[in-house]
């Protein structure tokens, strides 16, 4: 196992960690309560700023193991697979247990989770006709609003909050809209092999 894979494996151990820091009904059923603060008339959770913290560093490791792997020649099928699982397995079940808490709202991660199935389907359809579909910029957009909104939100939107701007919400809106426009895109891309014209 080369470099980049082992970082991209660190991604999904750190990823185990974030979301068993937001699991507050475990917390709360052996008795352990994380300490909040008041800043600046804002109430934060010390299990989300930690969270939020290794949320931002398993979110790096995502572009330093793809820079490695193509500086240094090593791309493999093993870690192109665990990539592309890290990668949903460090937003979207976050955002299902944001949601499962009250962070956000509902409709968000199920028009995320909807997005990613409906373009793996196209993906995996495309393969099998002996096509392979690169990243497209709208999906790279997305994936990027969606990132910096998780990370804002484990920051209970700080300091945007204090100014009543919820930035946090707005782009996490933003990067559905995205992922619908990037799920068009992928479709019209791959009309013809998905619907079986010639």
């Amino acid at each position: 196992m080369n470099l980049p894979t082992k970082i991209t494996v660190a991604r999904l151990v750190l990823t185990v960690f974030v979301l068993i820091l937001l699991w507050d009904s475990f917390f709360s059923f052996i008795g352990f309560n994380f300490p909040k603060y008041n800043v600046n008339g804002v109430l934060v959770q010390l299990n989300y700023i930690i969270a939020g913290v290794i949320f931002i560093i398993a979110s790096l490791t995502d572009f330093l193991d793809g820079y490695l792997a193509r500086k240094n020649n090593q791309v493999t099928d093993l870690g192109k697979m665990l990539d592309a699982i890290a990668d949903k397995v460090l937003v979207n079940p976050v955002l299902i247990v944001l949601a499962a808490n009250g962070f956000i709202p509902t409709i968000i991660p199920v028009i995320y989770v909807t997005r990613d199935i409906v373009v793996d389907a196209i993906k995996m359809q495309a393969a099998t006709k002996g096509k392979v579909q690169a990243a497209i910029k709208s999906g790279k957009y997305k994936t990027a609003c969606m990132m910096t909104g998780i990370c804002l939100v484990f920051f209970y939107n700080i300091p945007f909050e204090f100014f009543n701007i919820n930035v946090a919400f707005g782009l996490l809106y933003l990067a559905c809209i995205l992922a619908i426009v990037s799920a068009v895109e992928y479709f019209v891309i791959n009309k013809e092999l998905v619907l079986g014209e010639k």
